[in-house]
């Protein structure tokens, strides 16, 4: 199919060897190409060239891989639909079609979200949308901050196999999360200074983290050495990369411990620090938190910095009393 306007010419297939079918894209792509020309109509883009350009654009994400599982769903419902075309209504089903699948709002926010950055990116930097609909998101319930106690930890310890049990305490110790802890390698780890780092490209903020090691974190390092010639934590010769697995949860039943994710360690790790009298602005560093609003969630752990305004309160009450005692043995005599 060959077609011209205003001096510019396509050639391009129609997909199709119905001669009525071809001469109706024929038409239908005439009358687009004479809208963007004379009329200045931005050219009509479909969701998955938006998808394409996403992931090309974004393969430094950290949540690369969720993004990956979200676009799949979405192409279910997206795949051959215009930018143009996606409003409310198309969005709302979306929601219904993801809550069917008996996911949480949370799940369901985490790819509204994904679908609004697209759109938004969609719109602002490459000029393909005039306008953006408005993405609602679900409302979330409040969770608790899920920690263990010291004895609770050792309990789990102890039931772990030698390999857990070593990332385990290493974890409680660093606040490292899962990828970086397992992902740890002995170019990383400087035992002299007692120091280990995690680049930026490996880091959630995308900035390098210095990890300040305890002395506890140096030996259980120490007796890694030798097992793998690359990275510290490792099984039978080979890098540790599941660590959510049956000896795990076997572990966790057998110490007693319940509603308990590995990504708690970290929670745990905070918390204790938290309760320990570690500023939340010391902490922010040592977690490698992109923002101060991530550390706010530990803050109710710890009311150290608060017990000066109350004893205020009670000398203030305590000068009130000798006073009315005062007055009052005054009058009387």
């Amino acid at each position: 199919m060959k077609i011209s306007v205003n001096g510019r010419r396509i050639q391009k297939s129609t997909g199709t060897e119905d001669r009525q079918a071809a001469q109706e894209y024929h038409d239908r792509l005439k009358t687009e190409l004479w809208e963007q020309v004379r009329l200045g109509v931005k050219p009509g883009y479909l969701w998955q060239d938006a998808v394409l350009r996403w992931l090309k654009e974004t393969e430094h994400k950290a949540s690369r891989d969720h993004d990956i599982k979200h676009l799949r769903f979405l192409d279910k419902h997206l795949n051959g639909v215009y930018l143009h075309d996606i409003n409310r209504d198309m969005v709302d089903s979306l929601i219904q079609s993801k809550l069917a699948t008996k996911v949480c709002n949370t799940t369901v926010n985490r790819m509204l979200q994904l679908v609004r950055a697209i759109l938004r990116r969609a719109s602002i930097e490459w000029e393909w949308l005039d306008k953006v609909p408005k993405i609602r998101l679900l409302k979330e319930p409040d969770h608790r901050i899920r920690w263990i106690t010291r004895e609770e930890a050792d309990r789990l310890v102890l039931e772990l196999p030698e390999h857990l049990k070593a990332i385990v305490e290493f974890s409680l110790q660093t606040g490292l999360r899962r990828s970086n802890a397992t992902g740890l390698q002995w170019s990383q780890v400087d035992l002299v200074r007692r120091i280990a780092w995690i680049h930026a490209d490996q880091a959630k903020s995308r900035k390098a983290i210095p990890v300040p090691l305890s002395k506890t974190a140096v030996i259980i390092i120490r007796e890694q050495i030798g097992k793998h010639h690359s990275y510290v934590f490792s099984y039978k010769g080979k890098p540790i990369i599941q660590v959510n697995t049956k000896a795990w949860r076997l572990a966790l039943k057998r110490a007693g411990i319940e509603n308990f994710r590995w990504h708690d360690l970290r929670h745990t790790w905070a918390s204790w620090h938290v309760q320990n009298g570690t500023p939340l602005h010391a902490l922010q560093s040592l977690g490698g938190w992109h923002s101060a609003e991530m550390v706010q969630r530990y803050a109710h752990l710890s009311g150290e910095h608060l017990a000066g305004y109350v004893d205020k309160l009670f000398e203030l009450r305590s000068v009130d009393v000798e006073q009315n005692s005062y007055d009052s043995a005054t009058l009387n005599n």
